[in-house]
């Protein structure tokens, strides 16, 4: 049983054609309709379709201003391409640990590392968990720190009520194929703020203003636009989103009910604060169970089961370029080792999650039986 599998039909193919026939392969018409779709479902002014959710943050950062020797505060525990758009601004990554549960931005970590270097914050809503943003953006706020949203996961999940996104300054939505929605590869900006708006448009475009036959360029801006091909997929993904969320948690219900008399896992569940999406149901294993080998024995059994995501401060990079030890984030160091990401995806039977559950307690019972 695969991890995840992507849904596409027949719907996508028909978009696509159509982007074929057209002749206009690159950004164009699509796009500025799958822009318009992201942005009317979260609520924003503006949405801008860029190649991958990390030249979405990326560019945010440039568009916020972030340069040489500006401290970015970022979540630690997530994909390394949270921290890595950072240092390519030639900017500091100060790693904040997270909250144990939910694997978001601890927010007492998060004050206690603001520094009068301090220049922007980018918590991470962790598998399609909302941070808690409320309590981000106040802390930002007081110390007049924009918020850019790592909401690559997050699409159709809400905070306080608000869309996932839409809380800060700046919100970074994925479309790679393990995300709710899908364009191949892809990702979006959305914001309410004007200004920043018609900066992120300048620069994803190499910094060129459209004259009457041609451009005048005023930034050195970077080529992170969307093709109309990946965009038409993104627009038949649009039409079913709710449908495949509401998918998605149903199975992440059943998967936590057939879990819930297992005293060596811990399951992903509503923050207090929002509602989850389960962009990925990753499990927190007891201290006893050696996740690695479990990974391995559920694979024997045709269970393909992954690592939650990373702990920066003990990857070899940032350790080596900025001086962090394995373990001094300790929740994050404990989430990256014990975490465990189970198949969870629309197409799965209603009995698939009773097999993989059923193949996890045989895993298990074989370590606790030696």
């Amino acid at each position: 049983m695969k991890l995840c599998i992507p849904v596409i039909g027949e719907r996508e193919m028909a978009l696509i054609a159509e982007v074929f026939a057209s002749g206009h392969l690159a950004q164009g018409p699509k796009v500025a309709e799958f822009e318009r779709r992201v942005a009317d479902h979260v609520g924003t002014r503006h949405a801008f379709a860029t190649s991958s959710c990390t030249t979405a943050l990326h560019l945010s950062l440039a568009a916020v201003g972030i340069g040489p020797g500006d401290e970015v505060l970022v979540a630690d525990f997530t994909f390394p391409a949270t921290g890595n758009v950072v240092v390519h601004q030639r900017a500091v990554p100060v790693l904040v640990d997270v909250d144990p549960v939910t694997f978001t931005m601890d927010v007492e970590d998060l004050r206690r590392k603001i520094t009068p270097r301090s220049r922007a914050v980018i918590p991470v809503d962790t598998f399609g968990c909302p941070a808690d943003m409320e309590r981000i953006t106040a802390v930002a706020a007081q110390f007049g720190l924009p918020v850019i949203e790592d909401a690559a996961c997050a699409l159709g999940a809400t905070c306080g009520g608000r869309p996932c996104g839409t809380p800060g300054t700046l919100g970074c939505f994925s479309f790679h194929p393990r995300k709710v929605i899908t364009t191949g590869e892809g990702g979006m900006i959305v914001t309410d703020d004007d200004e920043l708006a018609e900066r992120i448009k300048l620069l994803r475009n190499h910094g060129g203003v459209g004259e009457t036959f041609w451009y005048r360029y005023e930034a050195a801006g970077f080529n992170y636009r969307l093709s109309d091909v990946l965009a038409a997929i993104g627009i038949a993904q649009m039409e079913k989103l709710d449908e495949l969320l509401s998918r998605r948690r149903e199975l992440a219900g059943r998967l936590g009910e057939l879990l819930a008399d297992l005293p060596t896992i811990r399951c992903p569940a509503d923050p207090p604060w929002g509602r989850h999406i389960f962009q990925s149901y990753v499990v927190m294993l007891d201290e006893s169970i050696d996740r690695d080998r479990l990974v391995a024995d559920l694979r024997e059994a045709d269970i393909e089961t992954t690592v939650g995501t990373y702990a920066l401060h003990d990857q070899p990079y940032f350790q080596q370029a900025w001086g962090y030890a394995a373990g001094q984030l300790p929740h994050s160091h404990a989430a990256f080792r014990r975490s465990l990401t189970l198949p969870l995806y629309p197409q799965m039977a209603d009995e698939d999650p009773a097999i993989v559950v059923a193949a996890l307690r045989k895993a298990i019972a074989l370590q606790q039986g030696e």
